[in-house]
């Protein structure tokens, strides 16, 4: 028997998220969509596995991921914070493997080499060697992480080095990303209490494809509160494909 498989939607989570981080949006398009939320090791469903550190191993393990999922129809990256950023670097590779997805979707991320923004975390300190105080209020800056995990010693220890390991991907080799320009269109969106908003456009330095971009209404985690305007985004991409 032949089964009618549905176009695809690989899901990216941000720093110290899992494979559940995008439950909040699995309704809204499912029905469209086969649902693949990824992870990488040491959270979540692979708990038992070892942290990741380094930028291409996370690359390299997000591909391994994808590559073992796909089912030959048309696929949609989506990526937030963390997941943006890898998710510019999975898109360059499957790409260079003729395997391109319709969109690369990114939010609460003003793309990668912004000068500023790149010289002002130069001066703050790289969040992974901090200490607890000022990782901890790195973290109620950053938000989506609720007091009672900072506050409570045990839950603490646990996300911490994950928490950690993550923002160490993200903080080696800052200006990597400059040299990447990828062929996919992408669909930028960001909320409106983010302080880097303004600076949406600099994704459009990324890709010879189209660029689009939104601005919802919310801080760092907005996603959680517009399920149903982020699914409007991803349903409405899979009817406008360019072939690359």
């Amino acid at each position: 028997m032949i089964f009618n498989r549905k176009k695809q939607l690989f899901l990216l989570h941000f720093a110290g998220g899992n494979c559940y981080s995008y439950d909040f949006l699995k309704k809204y398009v499912n029905s469209d969509f086969e649902f693949i939320p990824l992870e990488l090791p040491g959270r979540g469903r692979r708990f038992n596995q070892n942290l990741l550190y380094d930028k291409d191993d996370s690359i390299e393990d997000y591909i391994t991921q994808i590559l073992s999922k796909r089912n030959n129809k048309p696929y949609v990256i989506y990526g937030h914070s963390m997941g943006a950023t890898l998710g510019l670097h999975v898109v360059n590779r499957m790409e260079e493997i003729k395997d391109s997805p319709l969109y690369l979707v990114v939010s609460g991320n003003p793309g990668p080499g912004i000068k500023e923004l790149i010289e002002k975390d130069e001066k703050k300190g790289k969040r992974f060697l901090m200490n607890d105080f000022e990782f901890k209020n790195e973290l109620r800056e950053l938000g989506g992480i609720p007091e009672e995990i900072l506050e409570n010693e045990e839950l603490y220890a646990f996300f911490n080095p994950i928490l950690r390991a993550d923002f160490e991907i993200l903080e080696k080799n800052v200006l990597e990303e400059k040299k990447i320009k990828i062929k996919t269109p992408i669909y930028a969106l960001m909320g409106s209490e983010e302080n880097d908003n303004t600076k949406i456009n600099n994704w459009q330095n990324f890709t010879f494809g189209e660029f689009h971009y939104q601005i919802l209404s919310g801080d760092h985690f907005f996603i959680n509160n517009h399920p149903d305007k982020i699914a409007n985004v991803i349903l409405a991409l899979q009817h406008n494909y360019i072939k690359t």
